[in-house]
């Protein structure tokens, strides 16, 4: 099996039973594995066993039930769009100006040939303006399904047919300004609709857009402009000041700032060194920089960014499965519901312009393409948010599950620390202590070995070269320098060469019980100094968990070091609940232990090495994507190394589902209060009756309305 996936972009859809009626003729199709089909995006996401079907097949089966699939070729399908965004427009201007003498003529003029008149202008919009709905309806019933196409319809058949005859047979009562407004005034409707629903992918298509077309390679000696697509793992980029860098790489010369916003989210520009990493997409600031390509086409963070968000787009949370099941079963509730409006008015109270104007207006006023595109419009929304914010959604069941979170986990190395060690204290503060360190431990391995050595550096000393060396396992280094005999090192190897602690005992015991390892410098068998290192505290670490906290949540860190150090770490953070000397195969025991507890826990760690617990929380959180977020455990990759966007990711989680469950209400609410009203619930004692054309504006209204209030989370900010 050769399993391939594949972007389609669909045009013609009009709202989510569209969607639906594809994804499951694709779902059905033999060599499919799996298919999901956004309204809001217009796409298509099919993965595919290349074996058993090709792509033209797919295209084929989406052609056969109405629809046409391009693929996702930016240019081509931005043509595309264009394309039927004008088709569509001009439809309506042509309705419109065949429905206005309509409207006219049957509220003001009265004259003989009236009636035929009316009948000569509402046959074109009927016919041509409204021929997109009866192509849809057909190409809906013949797949057994029933969506808006099927109502409208229905509808405007109904009063358009009745007219004619009336009309042929000499009767005055006609509703041609009923069928000829709500064809036109649906139409205009579906064009806003699908304008602000195109509104909600801005964000993905602004990304898609970072990319550069060429790329300035250095081969055989000489700077060649390619195309981006023909650039390969290992060729030598050059990116000047103000330039977009075309693909992921490593800087081999060079110094600059690149503003990597729009991936991170951070306005700050980053310097960029010999030996980091730069991003397709991000803007090279200041100096010129060469680097090797690492990573290109598909393989590149942004191209990576894009697909898991397409995906999560293309993807169906719980909540949208409930709706959609609705929508299944709203049409013929609705066609029921209309047909009993009718039958009551005619034949209990025996008036048919009574009878026939309520069948229409409820058939019209009905929307399940508000309830269709109630999820999917804020998610596209939420999950764009995030990408821009460097918070990446994997999952969109997450959106619902996250609102149940009362503890985060965190993994301590890397997470809240930076996963390094560092000389954190020198005591006393003499520069001396230092260089006497540095200089026994220039040729260590050992980790704590350079971070002597680094912090050395760092504070501008030179280090010579020690005239002899020798590690010592488990006890330190003993070094020679002239005449000078240096020993760094802990209690044990102090002990072994008869050395004394004594006035530095109360700074040894201080430094433990923070949780740091104390090293020793003596010179010549008298004590120097001491020297601290440990893990550092990331900056923004104590911020995230008083943020968390703050949010009503327990933090708890999860660690493999001693409970002793561990504590001591914690208290510098916050954080109240350790699980100290927990062994790398035991984190998702601790997590499982929480969950026996009755908790809902998300984990914070690093989206690979702590994969397993992630996959075991309710939510896995992986920290600092770096390049490789696609192949991440956790249902969101935060690709920048900062804790405090755990809280960001949960609230911009818990806001998009606020927003779906605004839209799911607003939508129910719409429909149990509108039907009724225009099925004439209100007309024995008010003698309040909803018209067609008013239910058209209606029915428009109340799509517009969820995908503007979708819309607002444009606003929402960290």
């Amino acid at each position: 099996m050769k399993e391939k996936r594949i972007v389609l972009h669909v045009l013609g859809m009009h709202c989510s039973a569209c969607a639906q009626r594809i994804e499951s003729a694709l779902s059905k199709t033999d060599g499919i594995l799996e298919a999901g089909v956004n309204f809001a995006s217009k796409e298509a996401v099919v993965r595919f066993d290349s074996d058993r079907i090709n792509v033209e097949e797919i295209k084929k089966v989406i052609r056969k039930t109405g629809y046409t699939a391009v693929e996702r070729e930016e240019g081509i399908v931005a043509e595309e769009r264009r394309k039927e965004i004008r088709r569509k427009l001009m439809l309506f201007f042509f309705g419109l100006g065949l429905t206005v003498p309509v409207a006219l003529i049957t509220y003001f003029l009265t004259f003989p040939e009236k009636n035929w008149v009316l009948l000569a202008l509402t046959t074109p919009v009927q016919f041509i303006v409204g021929w997109h709905f009866y192509k849809g309806a057909y190409n809906s019933l013949k797949t057994k399904f029933a969506d808006m196409n099927v109502l409208v319809a229905i509808s405007a058949s109904a009063a358009y047919f009745y007219s004619l005859f009336s009309t042929m047979l000499g009767y005055e009562v006609v509703f041609y300004e009923a069928s000829a407004i709500v064809v036109t005034t649906i139409t205009l409707g579906m064009l806003l609709e699908e304008m602000a629903v195109e509104k909600t992918g801005e964000t993905i298509r602004k990304l898609m857009r970072l990319q550069p077309k060429t790329a300035i390679v250095v081969r055989n000696g000489d700077e060649i402009e390619l195309l981006v697509e023909e650039v390969k793992v290992g060729d030598i980029v050059i990116v000047r000041p103000g330039e977009r860098i075309p693909v992921d790489g490593t800087v081999v010369d060079g110094h600059s700032f690149v503003d990597e916003s729009m991936i991170t989210g951070e306005s700050v520009p980053v310097e960029k060194n010999v030996g980091d990493t730069v991003f397709s997409g991000t803007v090279n600031k200041t100096g010129t920089l060469k680097f090797q390509a690492v990573k290109v086409g598909s393989e590149t963070m942004l191209a990576q960014i894009v697909k898991l968000a397409r995906d999560v787009q293309a993807s169906k949370a719980p909540i949208q499965r409930f709706a959609d099941k609705v929508v299944n079963i709203f049409v013929p509730a609705v066609v029921l519901v209309a047909s009993a409006a009718f039958a009551v008015w005619y034949f209990v109270y025996g008036n048919l312009m009574l009878a026939l104007t309520t069948f229409v207006s409820v058939l019209v006023i009905a929307c399940p393409c508000a309830l269709g595109i109630a999820t999917p419009a804020a998610i596209m929304i939420g999950v764009g948010k995030g990408a821009e914010n460097g918070i990446l959604i994997k999952n969109s069941a997450v959106l619902e599950i996250i609102r149940k979170i009362d503890t985060v986990v965190f993994d301590k190395t890397g997470t809240l620390t930076k996963g390094e060690l560092a000389v954190t204290d020198i005591v006393p503060k003499d520069r001396k202590v230092l260089e006497m360190a540095a200089i026994a431990e220039k040729r260590s391995e050992h980790p704590i070995g350079k971070a002597v050595v680094k912090k050395a550096k760092s504070e501008g000393i030179e280090i010579p070269e020690a005239d002899s060396f020798e590690a010592l396992p488990g006890l330190g280094v003993v070094a020679k320098n002239k005449r000078k005999r240096i020993l760094v090192g802990n209690f044990e190897l102090m002990k072994k060469h008869g050395i004394l602690l004594k006035e530095f005992e109360s700074d040894v015991k201080r430094l433990q019980s923070e949780g740091k390892t104390v090293l020793v410098v003596a010179v010549n068998g008298k004590v120097l100094g001491l020297l601290a290192v440990s893990d550092t505290i990331k900056r923004h670490s104590p911020e995230a968990v008083e943020k968390l906290r703050k949010m009503g949540l327990r933090v708890v860190m999860l660690t493999g070091d001693s409970k002793k150090a561990a504590e001591a770490i914690a208290k510098q953070l916050g954080i109240d609940d350790v699980l100290a000397e927990v062994l790398p195969a035991e984190k998702v025991e601790a997590v499982k232990t929480l969950q026996s507890q009755g908790r809902f826990v998300a984990m914070v760690g690093d989206g690979i090495n702590d994969a397993p617990a992630l996959t075991q929380a309710n939510v896995g959180i992986a920290l600092g994507g770096g390049t490789d977020i696609a192949i991440e455990a956790g249902d969101i990759v935060l690709v920048k190394d900062d804790p405090r966007d755990v809280a960001t990711s949960i609230k911009l989680s818990q806001k998009t589902l606020q927003k779906i469950k605004q839209n799911l209400f607003w939508a129910f609410f719409y429909n149990m209060l509108t039907v009724p009203l225009a099925a004439g619930i209100l007309y024995p004692a008010f003698q309040v009756l909803v018209r067609p054309e008013i239910a058209a504006a209606t029915m428009i209204l109340s799509d517009i309305t969820v995908v503007g209030n979708s819309m607002l989370l444009k606003r929402w900010k960290p």
